[in-house]
């Protein structure tokens, strides 16, 4: 069955579209769903859909109203309207230890290593020091305090997993990169815990089970909780 969809409810869906992608532009609701690199381009996108309904509006009131001939459309054209009602009112949760458990870590050698402090702890990513450890085999590592941020994974041996998330482009391809604990590990840990662990490097390492890819351990020193952050995703040191 079909409905008479008119360009004024046309200009309506376009401006619905446009204004969605600007709220999520102009919010963190953005980085539930690509990387913040992306923000830009977000931005021009509502901006443009907007632009084109404001448009379609001013075409359609200008017309004689004799002249102005609605199209017709299936009435399930209007479900189009729920995705951006879902974008606006239920946000998906970041990527967490249920991803990282049943998919290979994302680690990959890369093309260099920026200078550290020459002195004093380092606070680093978990990518850059599981990429340092692995790929440098902890030379700028070794007798450091270091700190580093993510979430707990399940490993499936008795060692868990610090894990931070890696983007190419979006939340759709998103990948682990995993650093394994040992040393003063809390008793219990529940998957999806942020923590911040201090500790020093070990060249002990062990093999994703998942896809084979090296893993390196931290020795822990201490672990703390803490907030998730307000981007809860790694992007540079994701190969």
């Amino acid at each position: 069955m079909r409905t008479r969809l008119d360009g004024q409810a046309q200009a309506a869906l376009l401006f619905l579209l446009g204004a969605t992608v600007l709220h999520a532009g102009l919010t963190d609701l953005h980085l539930r769903y690509v990387k913040a690199g992306l923000r830009p381009l977000l931005l021009l996108a509502g901006a443009v859909l907007v632009a084109a309904a404001a448009t379609t509006a001013w075409y359609e009131w200008r017309r004689p109203p004799g002249a102005r001939e609605p199209h017709r459309a299936p009435r399930v054209s209007w479900l189009l309207t729920l995705p951006l009602f879902a974008l606006i009112l239920v946000a998906p949760p970041p990527l967490g230890s249920y991803s990282a458990a049943h998919t290979g870590t994302a680690l990959t050698k890369p093309l260099g290593f920026p200078e550290l402090p020459a002195r004093g702890p380092l606070r680093l990513g978990v990518g850059e020091y599981a990429a340092r450890a692995v790929h440098d085999d902890g030379r700028h590592l070794r007798d450091r305090p270091i700190s580093i941020t993510g979430f707990v994974a399940a490993s499936g041996t008795d060692d868990p997993y610090l894990v931070r998330m890696s983007l190419n482009c979006c939340a759709a391809d998103g990948r682990p990169v995993k650093v394994a604990l040992t040393g003063r590990v809390p008793p219990v840990l529940r998957p999806d815990t942020w923590l911040r662990i201090t500790g020093t490097y070990t060249p002990r390492r062990t093999k994703d089970p998942v896809n084979g890819g090296p893993i390196p351990y931290i020795d822990v020193v201490r672990a703390e909780p803490v907030p998730a952050p307000r981007n809860p995703y790694d992007e540079v040191w994701n190969g």
